[in-house]
């Protein structure tokens, strides 16, 4: 692990894998660490010079007790770790708040984005569509063992989890503090990206499974609308957590694309 500096001084660190000639930005989803790719990173360090980072509060990066805890503020983290390791340009993969994310880092700064894929992902604000208030509150039950449980299935298949007991990197870092984990949450509620998606220039591939829940499909066919060099590509019966789940249609998919490789339209809607 190597730490860079945010412009707040707050350390984040990150890990790097991979000896390819281009570099491959990945970013998590909310309340997780760089763990959350362990499962199908070697699809990509074969072929990339891969960077996981940890979120301010998460893994081994800092957890300001402050409010320092936004969509953009996490671009901005992820932009010093890319000065840190003197990266100009970069292919950049984020999913679910990770997307969220790589589309405030996208818009702002073009230079620094070769391809671009966000999987699972919402513009947020008023244009995005929410989890319904059934996911709300099986998330939000008193019942802790319960609540996890609920988001293990909205990650997940059943039949999946019944073959796959763990452990799952994609429920949260449990080293997080209550403060740090109240900043994820709002960061990713307070997420509105609508307005500057058009901004984005990198060919972008948005990935998305037909049965996520979490974060319904419609906001595929809504993002790749509001970019111009983007397609969508649903993974049929997938979940939140398709990239794993469904790693050998997923992974293909986006090397593909990021080798400037793959189909013009959806090969598997």
């Amino acid at each position: 692990m190597a730490t860079a500096r945010a412009s707040d001084g707050a350390a984040i660190h990150y890990d790097v894998r991979g000896d390819g000639e281009r570099s491959l930005l990945l970013l998590a989803g909310q309340s997780n660490d760089h763990r959350w790719w362990d499962s199908v990173r070697a699809d990509f360090d074969a072929r990339f010079r891969t960077i996981a980072v940890d979120w301010r509060g998460t893994g081994a990066s800092d957890k300001p007790a402050d409010d320092s805890y936004s969509t953009t503020r996490f671009a901005d983290d992820a932009l010093a770790v890319l000065d840190d390791l003197g990266i100009a340009r970069t292919h950049l993969y984020g999913t679910s708040m990770g997307g969220r994310v790589a589309q405030w880092l996208a818009a702002g700064h073009p230079d620094r984005v070769d391809r671009l894929v966000l999987g699972c992902t919402s513009p947020g604000g008023r244009h995005g569509f929410e989890r319904n208030g059934a996911v709300i509150r099986s998330l939000t039950q008193p019942d802790r063992d319960a609540a996890r449980r609920a988001l293990l299935e909205l990650m997940y298949t059943p039949g999946w989890l019944a073959t796959h007991p763990g452990p799952h990197y994609t429920v949260g870092d449990p080293g997080m503090t209550p403060h740090a984990r109240s900043g994820h949450l709002k960061a990713s509620r307070r997420h509105d990206s609508w307005d500057l998606l058009p901004d984005i220039a990198a060919p972008t591939l948005v990935v998305h499974g037909t049965d996520d829940k979490l974060s319904p499909a419609a906001n595929a066919t809504l993002i790749a609308g509001r970019i111009a060099d983007a397609r969508a590509e649903l993974i049929d019966g997938a979940r939140h957590a398709y990239f794993e789940e469904f790693r050998a249609v997923a992974s293909p998919l986006v090397v593909e694309f990021l080798e400037g490789r793959g189909p013009a339209r959806s090969a598997y809607s």
